[in-house]
C-alpha cells in the first residue's frame, strides 16, 4: 500500500521558503566591492603589470565542500534502511542552511544595505551549516524532512547571533570552531531530542537503529573524507604561519585520536575486537578537539596529546555514555553527536582556556595580538576638537583571555540548549507531523525504494 511521505502543503511551504531566499538575495545582497568591475581608469592602473592571482582561499572552500556534502552525508549512511535520508536529506538541509546562513551572518556585515558576498561568505554559510548536520545526527531516523528544515531556520538564526556575540563582541580565540560549531550544534540537537524523546515504554534502541556490513563500508568512506580534509575546515580562516600551524595540529591531533581509538575500542568491547561505531566517529574526535588551540603554539606534542585525551572520551562515551542517556533521561544521540562533537569541544574550550591564560608575548611576539585580537592594548588619539579617540583591542590581560574562552563555552553551552528546548517545542506542535515508531530510522516512510528491498527486510530485525 503506497503511504504518502508529507502533505502536499509541506512541500508547497518549502518551495515558498526557497522563492523568499530568491527576493532577498535580489534586494539585499550583492558580490563584494573587490569582485564588482572598476572604472575605466582604475583598471588600467591595475592591469599594468599585474596579473590576476588565483583564488588563494578555493582549497580551503572546496575540502569544506566535500566535508559538508559527502564527510557528513556518508557518515549517517550507517543505518541499514536509512541511506537515502541520510545522504539525501543532509544534501537538502545543507542547501537549505548554506542560503539562510548567507542571509543571517550576513545581517551582522552588511554595508550600505547590502551583504557583500565573496568566498569567505560561502567559507562561513558551510560551516554555519556543519552545526545544523551536526544537530541533525543527533535526531537521524527520527524526524520528517519538514521537521529537519524548520529545525535548520531556527538553528541558523540562533547560530549566527552566538558567533557574532563570541567572535565579535566577546573576541574569543575558536578558529576551528570547536566552540561556536561543535558544542553548539551538539548540544543544540540534544535538547530537541530531549523535547522529542520517546515514553518510558519506547526508551529503547529500535528494531532499525542499526548498520549492515555494506551501510557501515559507506559510513567509513564518509569517516575518511572528513579526516583528510579536517585540517582545511580548521585553517580555513587564518592566514600564514597561523594558517600551516593550524593544518600541523589538526594532522597530528587525528593521528593521535585515531591510534588511540583502535586501542581502546578493543580493550572496551565484550569480545575484544574493533567497534566500527568507534572507528567511524571516535578517530575524528581529534579535529574537534584541538579546534580552539590549532593556532596557538601548542607545540606537535601537545596536539598529539590533545587527539589522545579526545579519543578516549570519545571512545568511553560511546560505550557508557550514551546508553546511559537513553535508559536514564531518554535521550536518543543517534549518530553520537556529544561524543564526537559536545565532549571534545568543551575539552578544547578547557585547553584554550589554559593556552591564552600561558599567553605572553614573549612567546609569540607580534603575533600574540592577531590570535588573541582581545589582547591587543587601547590608546587613544586626540581629535582637533579636544574629543578622544580611542583605537585598539580590549586590553585583556592573559588570564581574563582565558576566563573568557571558559565563559565562552558556558554562554555557548546555555545559548544552544534553550534554542534547542524552543525549536524541539515547535516541531512537537501538533501542526508537524510526528512519525511513528515503526517508521523510524526507514526510508520507505518518504522515499521511493526498490521492491526487493522491501521484501527481503521486512521481517529483518537488528
Amino acid at each position: 500500500m503506497h503511504t504518502p511521505g508529507s502533505s502536499v502543503s509541506g512541500y508547497v511551504l518549502l518551495l515558498l521558503v526557497q522563492i523568499v531566499f530568491i527576493i532577498v538575495f535580489g534586494f539585499f545582497t550583492d558580490y563584494s566591492k573587490e569582485l564588482l568591475p572598476k572604472n575605466a581608469t582604475v583598471s588600467a592602473a591595475m592591469e599594468e603589470g599585474h596579473e590576476e592571482q588565483p583564488l588563494p582561499k578555493y582549497p580551503h572552500f572546496q575540502d569544506i565542500h566535500v566535508m559538508i556534502f559527502i564527510g557528513f552525508g556518508f557518515l549517517m549512511t550507517f543505518l541499514k534502511r536509512y541511506g537515502f535520508s541520510a545522504s539525501g536529506l543532509n544534501l537538502l538541509v545543507a542547501a537549505l542552511a548554506i542560503q539562510w546562513a548567507i542571509i543571517m551572518r550576513g545581517c551582522y556585515e552588511m554595508e550600505d544595505g547590502k551583504i557583500p558576498l565573496s568566498l569567505d561568505n560561502l567559507i562561513g554559510a558551510d560551516i554555519a551549516a556543519a552545526a545544523v548536520l551536526i544537530s541533525m545526527g543527533a535526531l537521524l531516523g527520527r524526524t520528517t524532512p519538514m521537521q529537519l528544515l524548520v529545525m535548520a531556520i531556527v538553528e541558523i538564526a540562533v547560530f549566527a547571533a552566538n558567533e557574532f556575540l563570541q567572535i565579535e563582541l566577546m573576541r574569543i580565540a575558536d578558529v576551528g570552531g570547536s566552540i561556536t560549531v561543535h558544542a553548539f550544534g551538539a548540544y543544540f540537537g540534544l535538547a530537541v531530542s530531549f523535547i522529542l524523546r520517546p515514553s518510558k515504554e519506547n526508551a529503547k534502541t529500535g528494531p532499525m537503529e542499526c548498520s549492515s556490513y555494506s551501510s557501515d563500508i559507506t559510513a567509513m568512506i564518509g569517516t575518511i573524507f572528513l579526516w583528510i580534509f579536517w585540517p582545511s575546515f580548521n585553517s580555513a580562516l587564518v592566514d600564514g604561519a597561523e594558517q600551516e600551524r593550524a593544518i600541523i595540529n589538526t594532522y597530528l591531533s587525528l593521528a593521535g585520536a585515531t591510534v588511540t581509538t583502535f586501542v581502546l575500542s578493543a580493550l572496551v568491547a565484550h569480545e575484544k575486537k574493533f567497534d566500527m561505531v568507534h572507528v567511524q566517529n571516535s578517530t575524528l574526535a581529534g579535529g574537534v578537539a584541538v579546534g580552539s588551540i590549532c593556532n596557538p603554539l601548542i607545540h606537535p606534542f601537545g596536539a598529539i596529546m590533545v587527539g589522545v585525551i579526545a579519543g578516549v572520551i570519545s571512545v568511553l562515551g560511546y560505550r557508557f555514555l550514551t546508553p546511559a542517556m537513553l535508559s536514564n533521561l531518554r535521550i536518543s544521540d543517534t549518530c553520537g553527536v556529544n561524543n564526537l562533537h559536545g565532549m571534545p569541544a568543551l575539552l578544547s574550550a578547557v585547553f584554550s582556556a589554559i593556552y591564552a591564560s600561558l599567553a605572553t608575548t614573549e612567546t609569540y611576539g607580534n603575533t600574540l595580538t592577531s590570535i588573541f585580537p582581545a589582547m591587543k592594548q587601547n590608546f587613544t588619539l586626540a581629535e582637533e576638537d579636544m574629543r578622544e579617540m580611542v583605537i585598539g583591542g580590549y586590553g585583556r590581560s592573559a588570564a581574563k583571555q582565558g576566563a573568557f574562552q571558559l565563559f565562552a563555552i558556558l554562554l555557548t553551552v546555555v545559548i544552544a540548549i534553550v534554542g534547542g528546548l524552543f525549536t524541539g517545542l515547535v516541531l512537537k506542535s501538533p501542526t508537524m507531523r510526528q512519525l511513528e515508531k515503526d517508521e523510524h530510522h526507514k526510508d520507505d516512510a518518504y522515499w521511493e525504494t526498490p521492491a526487493e528491498c522491501n521484501a527481503t527486510e521486512a521481517a529483518k530485525s537488528c
